[in-house]
């Protein structure tokens, strides 16, 4: 009778090793984006907030500034205003850098989104030119971001979009590239 139990026990161990096996390969993480973090921007001063919303989208919440350079028969100027970026993206390749064994976390990867824009009206002009009016612009971006050792962070992203303000409407290359840390999340 003991016999049997320790060959039934040995049986049972097995497959318990056999499972665990299988349930821990299963079990791999796909990779997917953060559930959440947070950002500061040192080149263009900024914060950004960024919150997972499935395995390959987020959505990205930026309050920065901004620069803009005119010239006209009045002569040039530089203009500071601070704006907001929304923006919708999906993380397209996150499996395959994975598979090459690249980085992946803090959202590391490329991804298209679309953007929205708000940029308020200038806070510096020159007594030459009237100020900005405030704008907005809607934009389809690729872009994408890498987060290297210390958090420091990299982002780019770009398209071509139309921007609207009260005055007029028009075409607009949007570009955006923000440096800096990811400091939490």
């Amino acid at each position: 009778m003991q016999l049997s139990v320790f060959k039934n026990g040995k049986v049972a161990l097995v497959a318990l090793f056999i499972l665990i096996t299988i349930s821990h390969t299963y079990a791999q993480e796909k990779p997917a984006v953060e559930k959440s973090q947070f950002k500061i921007n040192v080149l263009l001063p900024g914060f950004v907030y960024e919150h997972g919303l499935s395995d390959k989208n987020t959505l990205y919440s930026e309050l920065s500034s901004g620069y803009g350079y005119t010239s006209n028969s009045f002569g040039k100027t530089w203009t500071f205003y601070p704006y907001i970026n929304e923006q919708f993206r999906h993380y397209y390749n996150l499996e395959k850098r994975a598979g090459k064994g690249k980085v992946t976390s803090h959202n590391s990867g490329g991804f298209v989104a679309m953007a929205a824009l708000y940029n308020f009206r200038s806070i510096s002009t020159n007594d030459n030119f009237l100020p900005e009016n405030a704008s907005i612009t809607l934009a389809p971006v690729w872009g994408f971001q890498r987060t290297y050792k210390g958090n420091f962070n990299l982002d780019l992203n770009m398209g071509v979009g139309y921007n609207f303000d009260k005055n007029d409407s028009e075409l607009a290359v949007v570009l955006n590239f923000t440096l800096g840390w990811v400091i939490g999340k």
